[in-house]
């Protein structure tokens, strides 16, 4: 993800720039004219006006904290994040703007709408999420899966999740509704990271300058 939101910044027209690239370990301080540092030179890094960060939860913390002290937005796509964090989310939320985000696709932001109305009219049906990754993704049911779910539980649906964890898959995601007779299904299949990638971006253009708060990426369409 880091990679992408690289190249795309790069590639970008709308006023994109990256003052700066953080990860566990660099191999050079400067690529193609963006400072790299390490995570545990985090406070070192230039003035921004948002972050964006697709790390583990061992670093969301921290990026966080940076953020509230600097009074700077936040994007965030970290998952497997403790009920603690969460919390801390919601508490920084009073003093930046920020937005998270289990999967940053817009097309996924719009099937959550669609989840939730499906199953507020359909009481009583069966819902069962299956989602598919590659074999390196580490979190079972994803993120993306798991905020869908909640997505059908405020409409009143009792979701039960399947993993698929096989090659390169990027990412796909299908919420059934099945009831005797019938069943419907909504389905997302990404066939590039980029659009995540593109999809933090978008988050981040429109979240820069908005009053603190706790956004969702359909707040941000």
């Amino acid at each position: 993800m880091g990679q992408a939101l690289l190249r795309l910044c790069r590639e970008d027209s709308s006023g994109c720039e990256v003052v700066a690239a953080v990860a566990s370990k660099v191999a050079a301080r400067v690529v193609e004219g963006v400072p790299h540092f390490t995570s545990a030179e985090l406070t070192g890094v230039p003035a921004f006006d948002v972050a964006i960060d697709f790390s583990l939860p061992e670093g969301f913390d921290a990026v966080l904290a940076l953020c509230e002290a600097r009074g700077a937005a936040l994007v965030s796509g970290t998952t497997g994040l403790s009920d603690a964090q969460k919390a801390r989310l919601d508490a920084a939320a009073a003093h930046i703007p920020l937005v998270w985000a289990s999967n940053f696709s817009l097309g996924v932001a719009v099937l959550h709408e669609l989840v939730a109305r499906a199953a507020a009219l359909l009481p009583g049906w069966d819902c069962d999420i299956v989602e598919a990754h590659h074999t390196r993704k580490l979190d079972a049911p994803s993120g993306t899966a798991l905020t869908l779910g909640a997505a059908a539980e405020t409409g009143g649906a009792h979701p039960h999740y399947a993993s698929i964890r096989a090659g390169d898959i990027v990412g796909e995601h299908l919420v059934q509704f099945a009831t005797a007779g019938e069943r419907i299904e909504l389905v997302h299949r990404a066939t590039n990271r980029d659009i995540f990638a593109r999809g933090a971006l978008h988050a981040a253009r429109r979240l820069n300058g908005r009053a603190p708060g706790r956004y969702r990426i359909a707040d941000l369409l």
